[in-house]
């Protein structure tokens, strides 16, 4: 698993922001909750994505799929806006083909919303934006009970 690093929207400052962690990614400067964007694939998805102490976004998407290519600006969007809230995580279909076959992804894009380890919302297709948010408020609202957050 590798980290990325983020600007803080904030106050400018450079961040790393693992894959996985226990908590949630913060600016090490001003403390303001970052935008929490991972890649995961057959091997660490269940630390990534399932394991994730913030409900997960997933996006099962591939380089040469060109509505994968219009949500992905939408869905990091929705990452930003809702740092601290959510984590985006994306798979390519192409280098998965394991997590492909296990949530049974047809056509891509394909989402998923994924809180403490079980899949809580599904759609696929490329959807408006103002849809999309919506789609996501829902799930984020159904979220079990019990769960951490």
């Amino acid at each position: 698993m590798t980290a990325a690093v983020v600007k803080c929207s904030h106050c400018g400052a450079m961040n790393r922001v693992p894959a996985a962690a226990a908590g949630r990614p913060r600016c090490g400067k001003c403390r303001r909750d970052l935008p929490w964007i991972a890649d995961a694939g057959d091997a660490d998805f269940a630390a990534v994505a399932e394991q994730s102490p913030v409900p997960a976004l997933v996006d099962f998407w591939a380089a040469w799929c060109g509505p994968c290519r219009m949500v992905s600006p939408v869905l990091e969007k929705l990452a930003q806006d809702r740092a601290g809230t959510i984590k985006l995580v994306k798979v390519d279909v192409d280098k998965s083909p394991a997590l492909s076959r296990r949530f049974d992804v047809q056509a891509i894009p394909t989402l998923l919303v994924i809180i403490d380890g079980k899949v809580v919302a599904r759609q696929a297709g490329a959807p408006p934006a103002a849809a999309l948010r919506s789609w996501l408020d829902g799930a984020l609202a159904a979220r079990p009970e019990g769960s951490r957050q």
